[in-house]
C-alpha cells in the first residue's frame, strides 16, 4: 500500500513551487511588549529543491520554519501569506491544517530524543501519525493499524534502519542517536510529503553519522524529488547539501542566492562575516610551524598509562568497557584535543580527570593523585585546581540563582572570601571573558547561549585552576557566537596558562585550539600527535573517515571531497 503526493501544478499544468511565503510577518506577545521576531520575508521553494535559511540565533529562521507547519504559539500574532499546495496555513481551518500536515509538509526536529517518545515503540509513533493524517487508503476505507504498521516498517526500510521488520518493535532507547535522527525522519516521510522542514537535523550529530544523514537527506531529494527547507547555523552542512541559501538577520531576509554563488562572492556584509566566522580544517591551526611537542618539558599535570573503565553489566550481561588502555600525558600550559564520535570514551575520560567517573584499571595521575581506587576526602584538595566547562551551561547554571552567584560558587567552596572579595573576583572574571560585570546580578535564562557560556568558562577559572576541562563547550552556538567564544577561550588560555582538555567531535574546532590531539574510537586512542600532522597525514583509517565526513564551507570543494571519499564513507 502506498500514498501517493503529487506536485501542485499552476492552470497550464506547470510545476509551481512547493513552498511559497509571501511577505510573512509574526510578532510575539510579550509582559515587555510586542516582539517582531519575522519582519517581511518572502522565499519560494520549488520541487526537488534543497533551501537553507540560515543566521544566528533569533534571526528568525526557526520562527519561519515553525510557521510553515501553523506550530507557533497562541502568542503569536502573524500576517502575510504561507502557501502549500495552494493552502495559507496561516489562515486555514483547524482541520484543513491537520489534513496538509503530514501530507503535504512534514517536520524534522532538532532533538530526536525529545521528538520521540520513550514509552512507545518507534513503529507505534510512526503508525500513529499515518492513522491520524493519512485518513483513507487507495481503496477508500480506513487505513488499518495493520496497513499503518506496514507503511512505518516501509519508511524504515528508506531511511536504512537495518532489518525494519524486527526493529520496528524496538523502543527509542533501543537506537544509537544517528538512527533515532532516522526514525524521526522516517515519520516525516511516512506519508511522501512533497516538503520538509528539517530544522538543524544534525546539530548535535558526530561528523561520521552527520554525514550519513545529510546523504540520506540527499538520497531524498535525488529519488523521491522530495523538497527540503534546511534550517541550520553548520555552514559545512549547507555547503554540502543545499541547492539555494536563505540569508537571514534579525527578521528579514538579508541575502539569497544559489549556493555556489553566496559562498563564492557574498554581497552583504552580515553574509561575508558570517562565513568568515565559520572554522575551517586546516586555517589557524594553533600547532602551526610547531615541529615537536611544545610542552613535552614541562610538568605533567595528567598521566594516563592503560587507563581503564568499565561499567558493570545488569541482570547477568557483560559490563561495558568505556574506555579500553589509553595512555597519554596533558603538561601544563598545553591544549589537548580529544576527538572521537559518541561512544568513543572522550566524556567518560574527561569526568574521570575532574574525579566525577571512578577508573577501574591501569593508572590515571591527575595533579600526582592516583584516580585508581579514589577517595573523595584526600582528591578534594585538589578540586580548586580543576576547572569545568560543561556542554550545555543552561543546565549547569542554577536558574533560581544570579549568574554573579552561580560564578561565585567554586570560591565560596573551596575559599573563605568575604562578600565584598567574592564580588571583586566575579567582575574581574566577567570582565576578562568580555561581559559587562552588571551581568552578575542578571539569571541564566536572561542570557543568550554564548554569553552564558562565556559565564560557564568564567565560573570555571575562578579559582585560577591549573587544568581546564572543556567538554563540547561550542556544539550548540551558532556560528558568530563560536568563533567569539573560541578567540576568547585561545585568548584566556594564554594570558592565564593553564592546560586544557578540549573535548569535541569538531575537527575543525580542535584543530584551532589544540597543540597536540589524540583520536578515540570505541574506547581506544588510535592516533596522537601534533594537531595539523594528525588533521592533513592521518594514519589511522578511522581518523581518515572521521577528516573524510567533515563537510567544509565551500561547495564546490565539498562536492568534489565527497567524490574522492565515497569509498571511506560508505565503509
Amino acid at each position: 500500500m502506498t500514498i501517493n503526493i503529487d506536485p501542485i501544478k499552476d492552470d497550464a499544468g506547470n510545476s509551481g513551487p512547493v513552498l511559497d511565503i509571501d511577505h510573512l510577518k509574526v510578532t510575539f506577545a510579550t509582559d515587555g511588549g510586542d516582539v517582531h521576531a519575522v519582519k517581511d520575508v518572502s522565499l519560494q521553494v520549488n520541487q526537488g529543491e534543497v533551501v537553507a535559511i540560515v543566521g544566528e540565533s533569533g534571526s528568525g529562521k526557526t520562527v519561519t520554519a515553525k510557521t510553515i507547519l501553523g506550530l507557533l504559539p497562541e502568542t503569536a500574532t502573524s500576517s502575510g501569506a504561507v502557501l502549500i499546495n495552494g493552502n495559507n496555513v496561516i489562515s486555514v481551518s483547524a482541520a484543513r491544517l491537520r489534513e496538509i500536515r503530514g501530507k503535504d509538509v512534514a517536520m524534522v526536529f532538532q532533538e530526536p530524543s525529545t521528538a520521540l517518545n520513550p514509552v512507545f515503540t518507534v513503529g507505534w509513533q510512526i503508525a500513529e501519525g499515518l492513522r491520524a493524517h493519512a485518513g483513507m487508503g487507495e481503496d477508500g476505507h480506513r487505513i488499518s493499524r495493520r496497513e499503518a504498521k506496514l507503511l512505518a516498517i516501509d519508511a524504515l526500510r528508506r531511511v536504512g534502519i537495518p532489518d525494519p521488520e524486527t526493529r520496528v518493535n524496538y523502543y527509542p532507547h533501543q537506537f544509537s542517536g544517528g538512527q533515532k535522527q532516522r526514525v524521526v525522519i522516517a515519520a516525516a516521510l511516512a506519508l511522501n510529503p512533497g516538503l520538509i522542514v528539517a530544522d538543524e537535523p544534525t546539530t548535535a550529530l558526530d561528523v561520521t553519522v552527520q554525514a550519513e544523514i545529510l546523504q540520506l537527506l540527499r538520497d531524498l531529494r535525488d529519488i523521491y524529488g522530495t523538497s527540503i527547507v534546511l534550517i541550520t547555523h553548520n555552514m559545512g552542512v549547507v555547503a554540502d547539501l543545499a541547492d539555494r541559501v536563505v540569508v537571514m538577520y534579525q527578521g528579514d531576509v538579508v541575502e539569497e542566492a544559489p549556493s555556489r554563488v553566496l559562498f563564492a562572492q557574498p554581497k552583504q556584509e552580515y553574509t561575508q562575516k558570517l562565513l568568515a566566522a565559520v572554522p575551517h580544517l586546516g586555517r589557524n591551526s594553533a600547532s602551526e610551524g610547531m615541529k615537536e611537542r611544545a610542552h613535552q618539558h614541562g610538568k605533567v599535570l595528567v598521566e594516563a598509562k592503560d587507563l581503564t573503565i568499565e561499567y558493570p553489566g545488569r541482570l547477568g550481561s557483560p559490563g561495558f568497557k568505556a574506555v579500553d588502555r589509553v595512555s597519554f600525558t596533558l603538561s601544563e600550559g598545553e591544549v589537548f584535543g580529544l576527538v572521537g564520535e559518541s561512544g568513543s570514551g572522550k566524556t567518560t575520560i574527561g569526568r574521570a580527570i575532574a574525579g566525577l567517573n571512578r577508573t577501574t584499571g591501569g593508572s590515571l595521575k591527575v595533579l600526582d593523585y592516583e584516580m585508581l581506587n579514589l577517595k573523595e576526602r584526600t582528591f578534594k584538595p585538589h578540586r580548586k585546581d580543576i576547572g569545568f566547562v560543561f556542554q550545555d551551561p543552561a543546565a549547569s547554571f542554577n536558574p533560581h540563582l544570579t549568574i554573579g552567584d552561580c560564578v561565585a560558587e567554586p570560591l565560596i567552596i573551596h575559599g573563605n572570601p568575604t562578600p565584598a572579595q567574592a564580588r571583586q573576583r566575579v567582575r574581574e572574571l566577567l570582565e576578562s571573558v568580555q561581559l559587562p560585570a552588571s551581568y552578575a546580578g542578571r539569571y541564566p535564562h536572561e542570557l543568550s547561549g554564548g554569553q552564558r557560556q562565556r559565564a560557564s568558562l568564567a565560573r570555571a577559572l575562578i579559582l585560577n585552576p591549573k587544568l581546564l576541562i572543556a567538554d563540547e563547550p561550542t556544539s550548540a552556538l551558532d556560528v558568530s557566537v563560536q568563533a567569539k567564544v573560541l578567540e576568547l577561550f585561545k585568548e584566556i588560555q594564554q594570558e592565564f596558562g593553564f592546560a586544557a582538555l578540549f573535548i569535541s567531535h569538531d575537527l575543525a574546532v580542535v584543530d584551532i585550539l589544540s597543540h597536540w590531539v589524540g583520536v578515540l574510537y570505541k574506547g581506544r586512542l588510535v592516533e596522537q600527535g601534533l594537531g595539523r600532522v594528525v588533521m592533513n597525514a592521518p594514519q589511522h583509517d578511522y581518523t581518515r573517515r572521521l577528516i573524510a565526513s567533515l563537510p567544509v564551507p565551500d561547495p564546490e570543494e565539498q562536492a568534489r571531497r565527497r567524490e574522492e571519499n565515497r569509498a571511506l564513507l560508505t565503509t
